[in-house]
C-alpha cells in the first residue's frame, strides 16, 4: 500500500489516496495511516499499479 497526493489540472496538491493490490491494482482516497473513505468501493482493478496511480491523477484533474 502506497499514499500518494492528488494533484489538479493546475499543479495544486490536495487530500491523498492509497494504491494497492489484490487480485488486480486499485485506489481509494484516504489519509496517510488511517482508514479509507469506504462509501464508495475502491476503483479499478487496474493491470498495474501506474494505472491506477494515473486513474486516480485523472479523477483528481476532473476525469471520470
Amino acid at each position: 500500500m502506497t499514499y500518494h497526493t492528488f494533484t489538479d489540472e493546475d499543479g495544486n496538491s490536495f487530500g491523498s489516496f492509497e494504491v494497492f493490490e489484490k487480485e488486480g491494482f486499485y485506489w481509494w482516497p484516504c489519509f496517510a495511516g488511517c482508514l479509507p473513505d469506504t462509501e464508495d468501493d475502491p476503483t479499478g482493478p487496474f493491470l498495474t499499479y501506474d494505472l491506477a496511480h494515473q486513474d486516480a491523477q485523472d479523477f483528481a484533474k476532473g476525469g471520470n
